[in-house]
């Protein structure tokens, strides 16, 4: 039984679903992860080589930064070395930690894309703010509804 979740934590996509519709152009974990359940990983679009290929993420886009750049900025603790994905996936599971309320306030801040994407765009328009919709994606927003 997994640990419910922190009342202001909504995140709208699961983490297989995040995988299976394109995110960090399959890089993350390119050949699965085995403290994951294999099972996100069967329809998941993962990179062939382990590099990022854009045209694996779902709106065809890079919108990612290199891992350094995170690293560099203190955004990377230890326990979860590939950042922020890697938190949200070990938190879905179940896994509480220190750094819970932290990661909680960031995913909070970064839906202010998903506002400026809504005030700017179409509703269903994905050619408007393609960059912006694949980083929303990449922190479990459902861009696709904008």
């Amino acid at each position: 039984m997994t640990l419910p979740f922190d009342p202001t934590f909504k995140p709208e996509l699961t983490p297989q679903e995040m995988l299976e519709l394109g995110v960090f152009g399959g890089a993350y974990f390119p050949g699965g992860s085995p403290d994951l359940p294999k099972e996100w990983f069967v329809k998941a679009r993962l990179s062939p080589d382990g590099k990022m290929h854009k045209e694996l993420n779902y709106f065809g886009v890079n919108a990612s930064q290199p891992l350094s750049v995170w690293q560099e900025k203190g955004w990377i603790h230890p326990q979860d070395s590939k950042g922020w994905f890697q938190w949200y996936c070990r938190y879905y599971l179940g896994r509480r930690s220190e750094d819970d309320a932290r990661q909680i306030k960031r995913w909070r801040a970064y839906r202010r894309h998903a506002v400026q994407v809504s005030r700017n765009c179409l509703r269903g328009d994905f050619e408007c703010r393609p960059k912006q919709r694949q980083s929303l994606l990449h922190w479990a927003y459902d861009s696709r509804r904008l």
